[in-house]
């Protein structure tokens, strides 16, 4: 069974990575750089994955982490209210309200070394924090989208 707080896991691998003699430091591994993602295989996989950056000469691991905040649950629950077609009565908004109860939580957590010009990279999610990014880029989607057809039907005024 997975938890719903990252915190303990991430104490663990502080001390972990300190432990190896390894550096660390907070970055985010974007997408726009060559990535290997890490296959987790059991639930100590992390611990793997630390000691292969060791062994591939890494002196640090890029760290970062997500704890769902009060703002960020606000912001998603007033774009998705201001999505026509979801209404008050939407399964979806239903589920992000539910979020708060991880207000607090660690979510995410995202390890990461350079090798040979390419970022491994391994992550841990809880299954809330997952939810709340589908939920995050589905209202991201529907308001490009949005915005293309406002942009269309402005044009067609013209």
């Amino acid at each position: 069974m997975q938890p719903d707080n990252l915190l303990s896991l991430k104490d663990d691998m502080v001390a972990f990575i300190a432990g190896h003699g390894l550096g660390r430091f907070n970055g985010y591994i974007t997408d726009e750089v060559p990535t290997v993602v890490f296959e987790e295989e059991h639930p100590d996989s992390w611990k793997d994955f630390v000691e292969h950056a060791k062994a591939a000469g890494a002196a640090f691991l890029v760290m970062n982490e997500v704890t769902l905040e009060k703002a960020d649950l606000a912001a998603l629950l007033e774009q998705m209210r201001e999505l026509e077609p979801l209404g008050e009565d939407s399964a979806e908004l239903d589920e992000a309200e539910y979020l708060v109860n991880y207000v607090g939580k660690l979510g995410y957590i995202q390890l990461g070394f350079a090798h040979q010009g390419v970022m491994f990279v391994f992550e841990a999610a809880t299954e809330w924090y997952d939810r709340f990014q589908d939920l995050v880029d589905s209202v991201t989607d529907f308001g490009s989208i949005r915005g293309m057809l406002v942009d269309d039907h402005d044009e067609d005024d013209d």
